[in-house]
């Protein structure tokens, strides 16, 4: 794929992440637990991932994480986003060759267990108080429901670009 093009939709991609990112974020949390949210703009980092591969996708992913904290963070937003994203990242990239794409929902169950982990860390860590890890079970299990439903989501996604017959995949 030209370089131009690939450029370009990984800015179209940053976009519609950031876009769900924004959109996300007006709406309440499903529980009274922080930390806990639908993970939407992870359905384009997995799509980024299979579509792109893991160095565009992490370029997604940072833009997006960047970008959302300015427009609807705040310094903390992206501290805890960077330190989630980048947990979440690095479990999609050590399991990605492992999984085929109809097991796409696992690997995002995987990476939401992961983010939490990222966030949950940084939050022991900024706080220093390590009573903060009384939310893990309650996070694992919400990163496991969410998860399942952005990887099922982005799985069909990538199923209907492939029908379509779109042809960026690499």
């Amino acid at each position: 794929m030209p370089k131009t093009r690939k450029l370009a939709l990984m800015a179209l991609l940053s976009t519609i992440a950031l876009i769900i990112f924004v959109v996300e974020a007006q709406i309440p949390a499903p529980v009274p637990v922080p930390g806990v949210k639908l993970g939407l703009a992870n359905i384009i980092t997995l799509v980024a991932m299979v579509i792109l591969g893991r160095k565009e996708a992490g370029a997604v992913l940072f833009v997006r994480i960047f970008l959302g904290s300015l427009f609807a963070g705040s310094p903390s937003t992206l501290i805890y986003s960077a330190a989630g994203g980048l947990t979440a990242y690095l479990v999609m990239c050590l399991l990605i060759s492992a999984m085929k794409d109809e097991r796409l929902w696992l690997l995002s169950a995987l990476s939401a267990i992961g983010h939490n982990a990222g966030q949950l860390g940084a939050c022991a860590l900024i706080l220093k108080t390590p009573s903060i890890f009384v939310y893990a079970p309650v996070l694992a299990i919400s990163g496991v429901i969410t998860g399942v439903f952005t990887g099922l989501a982005a799985m069909y996604l990538i199923r209907a670009l492939r029908k379509m017959r779109f042809d960026y995949f690499r």
